[in-house]
């Protein structure tokens, strides 16, 4: 406990000095007008080309003690500035600091000012000023100054009620009650109990965010102890930021009591939305992490590397996504204008893109694999022409060791518009081969092979029946063809090609068991007397030609549909003396 109060110490004293340094940085920044055109006339001395130069500066010459130059952002003549000019900028200085309504980051930076609804364009509205029973309008006025140049007042109209508004003023309570070293002296324009009360407020909002975390803390505790679960690191990880976030918020609700001066209470503001920003985009951080790790090992677990890949890389991308996005936050709050810095992050988003467009293409092939889950590390696959086993699938390319050893890399972005064949995901293996039998192969020795070989694939325990075939296929040019056509009951390769060998080494038996053997690529020559054309045959089948056409039943180019109709499906299929016709 103590070192975490050491800790807690030491991070929320950082509010209290972020003021002070923000508080000497800042106002330059936030003073100076916006730039505009070369042929625009010089920026006022004063900085009052701008209303947010006008209020801050005024501001800050009366925090310094120099009420003569505040005088210098009233709307007043010459002769009262003289004569009630620091008077009337003092009475102001102490209304706006106890008695102004509104916020200052929202005061225009441009030199014309920001149209307002039911305000003149030559007026700018920056808050309401509120004490007793009085309420005024806190308006600057677009003026020219004695040279010409268009600068920004506090307008008259608003000065008018500032005696009114101060007398209303009541002394703080608790100042009374101080000793007046306390009160009377001030650091960087603030009283030095106020800041005496920053600093102890620290520990206060550290031990109370402490207890608000435990508090958090303890139902789940409980939860886990009766159903006897370990406890959660999820808590333990995100504990941390959110105790910085609660912790200042707790500091900036005590603080608010405080009623700092109006500089210094926006400039703490500023500071509290740095630290908030800089708390919440830690606690999105460490969820972030929590979620994609979860998800990340439920995926690894149930056998998606390619999900858990894909959450690593999202996890990534997200968190430089949030990095980003606290970065510009930081800089809003610090009053920059981001309009600039956006529009220049997407030109170069727009340039690296397109410098960038194969790395890309990889990039997102990669994540697109991933998801899809179409191939797995270990898998055995076919790119186009070549083959090969998965050994790595990163975001920029793949990596297959292929038959010869060599590692083939092939870019995502190619490989997602490849076909790619998975051998791995078959449930069996085609056994698809042919066999050529030698011409003097006579019919009956031809059954013998198909009928056995027939008997073979359904007999073999290896080979999948139903669709199991062995056919007579064609008359090659030294071979009967025959067509062996079934699936081997294997995923794996090896076995596959030693069930293969089996059916092979049997088929021999069969065709060498039929008296004939397999053909040779070669051309058999008989030499012999020609017996000539049988003429009983020539003359039977010239006579019967004779008849079709006497009778016009010539049947080309075709039979007529009569003739079809008659015969058709009239040949017995099987034959008579087939082995399917007998169980009929």
């Amino acid at each position: 406990m103590s070192s975490f109060l050491k800790r807690a110490h030491w991070i929320l004293f950082c509010v209290a000095v972020s003021t002070v340094a923000v508080a000497q940085l800042l106002p330059t920044q936030l003073t100076t007008p916006a730039s505009g055109s070369a042929n625009q006339t010089a920026p006022d001395p004063l900085g009052r080309d701008t209303p947010g130069g006008t209020v801050f500066g005024f501001l800050q010459a009366a925090q310094a003690g120099n009420y003569s130059t505040a005088a210098q952002y009233l709307q007043m003549s010459n002769a009262k500035r003289l004569a009630q000019g620091e008077e009337l900028a003092t009475k102001l200085k102490a209304v706006m600091d106890r008695a102004f309504t509104g916020n200052l980051r929202g005061i225009s930076s441009q030199r014309e000012g920001t149209p307002q609804e039911g305000v003149p364009l030559d007026r700018q509205r920056i808050g309401v000023l509120s004490a007793g029973d009085i309420d005024d309008e806190l308006d600057l006025v677009h003026v020219s100054d004695p040279g010409g140049k268009r600068i920004w007042l506090i307008s008259s109209e608003t000065l008018a009620k500032v005696d009114d508004l101060y007398e209303q003023l009541q002394v703080r309570q608790v100042e009374t009650r101080l000793p007046g070293f306390l009160v009377q002296h001030q650091l960087v324009g603030m009283p030095v109990w106020q800041w005496l009360a920053i600093l102890l407020a620290i520990p206060l909002a550290a031990s109370l965010g402490w207890l608000a975390v435990q508090m958090m803390k303890f139902p789940r505790y409980l939860w886990l102890r009766k159903h006897k679960q370990p406890p959660s690191r999820a808590w333990t990880v995100i504990s941390s930021p959110l105790w910085l976030v609660l912790a200042t918020v707790i500091h900036a609700f005590c603080v608010r009591y405080l009623r700092l001066p109006l500089l210094q209470r926006h400039y703490y503001q500023i500071t509290v939305g740095v630290m908030l920003i800089v708390g919440l985009n830690w606690l999105l951080w460490r969820i972030l992490q929590q979620l994609t790790q979860r998800v990340r090992e439920r995926a690894i677990y149930a056998g998606r590397a390619g999900t858990g890949s894909i959450m690593l890389l999202g996890e990534r991308i997200l968190k430089a996504l949030i990095l980003i996005l606290a970065l510009f936050l930081i800089l809003g709050t610090l009053g920059f204008n981001m309009t600039t810095a956006l529009a220049g992050l997407g030109i170069g988003g727009i340039a690296v893109a397109f410098a960038a467009q194969k790395t890309l293409e990889n990039l997102f092939g990669g994540i697109s694999l991933l998801g899809d889950e179409v191939i797995h590390v270990g898998d055995v696959c076919r790119f186009g022409d070549r083959t090969g086993t998965i050994e790595d699938i990163s975001l920029r390319s793949t990596r297959i060791r292929t038959p010869e050893r060599t590692e083939l890399s092939i870019p995502n972005g190619s490989l997602a518009t490849m076909n790619v064949e998975n051998l791995s995901r078959r449930d069996k293996l085609l056994f698809n081969t042919k066999l050529g039998l030698r011409y003097e192969t006579s019919a009956d020795q031809l059954r013998y092979v198909l009928a056995q070989i027939r008997r073979l694939l359904y007999e073999h325990p290896k080979v999948e029946t139903n669709g199991a075939r062995i056919r007579f296929v064609g008359y090659d040019n030294s071979a009967l063809t025959l067509e062996v056509f079934c699936y081997i009951l294997t995923r794996d390769n090896n076995e596959f090609l030693a069930i293969q060998e089996d059916l092979l080494l049997r088929i021999m038996d069969i065709v060498d068991a039929s008296g004939t053997s397999f053909a040779l690529p070669s051309r058999v020559v008989h030499l012999g007397r020609d017996p000539g054309l049988d003429k009983e045959k020539t003359a039977a089948v010239s006579l019967e030609v004779q008849q079709w056409r006497e009778n016009r039943k010539l049947p080309f180019p075709d039979y007529a549909p009569s003739d079809i109709s008659e015969f058709s499906n009239s040949l017995p299929y099987p034959q008579p003396d087939s082995a399917l016709r007998s169980r009929k």
